[in-house]
């Protein structure tokens, strides 16, 4: 089994963490990625693969995937054990759009802080412009990160047991955290659960390379950055 992925992406570190969680041994091809230029060149394998050029890419024998959440439900089928999905269909489908809530009610509020770790412009306005829609995308994750602290209450796991909506959420608050976005200390619930989840294995090598990749390609986020 083969993935394509890159350092700082989301998506492809989804599948990172499922692949790991599950026990299964995968051989990993990273793609080109800087902040100047993003994923340019885009690799030939994925372009092949994906008509968007996007990673993850899974090859699995004869079979090529791409998109996330087709690749964990491709995992959860051809791998069942352990499972990633909840089988009640009621928690099922909460797991889906749990993961759905994360990758796009979510993201394009993170979309909007992801300049923070590139290049800065060179006409201070447009910085000014850029920080401003990060401030309204800091309210919107604000309340995103509270509804979510409910929907855990005193709970482990987001579904029962560990999900793909576990795994979906907790890369979203990552990427808030990382980018400099609204804290989740005053969220115990939320808190608790995210130090849990870094806690397991599969979560903490991500984040740790994660955060040594930020190291290597981002510029860093400090105060006078986001002020």
């Amino acid at each position: 089994m083969k993935l394509f992925s890159a350092p700082l992406s989301l998506f492809s570190r989804k599948v990172e963490i499922a692949l790991r969680e599950k026990g299964l041994s995968f051989d990993r091809q990273m793609v080109v990625f800087s902040q100047d230029r993003g994923y340019s060149p885009k690799h030939p394998d994925v372009l092949a693969v994906n008509p968007k050029g996007q990673v993850p890419v899974l090859v699995d024998g004869e079979l090529s995937l791409y998109d996330s959440t087709i690749i964990l439900e491709y995992l959860e089928d051809a791998y069942p054990h352990p499972p990633l999905y909840p089988a009640p269909p009621p928690l099922r489908a909460r797991c889906r759009q749990l993961e759905l809530f994360a990758d796009e009610v979510m993201l394009p509020s993170l979309r909007a802080l992801m300049h923070r770790t590139g290049p800065r412009p060179a006409d201070p306005k447009v910085w000014i412009e850029w920080e401003a829609d990060a401030k309204a995308a800091e309210s919107v994750l604000s309340r995103h990160l509270q509804d979510l602290n409910q929907k855990l209450g005193g709970s482990e796991y987001l579904c029962g047991s560990l999900s793909v909506a576990d795994i979906a959420i907790f890369m979203a608050v990552l990427f808030t955290l990382r980018l400099g976005g609204p804290s989740i200390a005053e969220h115990r619930a939320l808190s608790e659960w995210y130090a849990r989840l870094s806690a397991r294995p599969a979560f903490a090598v991500v984040t740790g390379e994660i955060a040594a990749a930020d190291l290597e390609l981002s510029h860093p986020i400090t105060g006078e950055a986001i002020a």
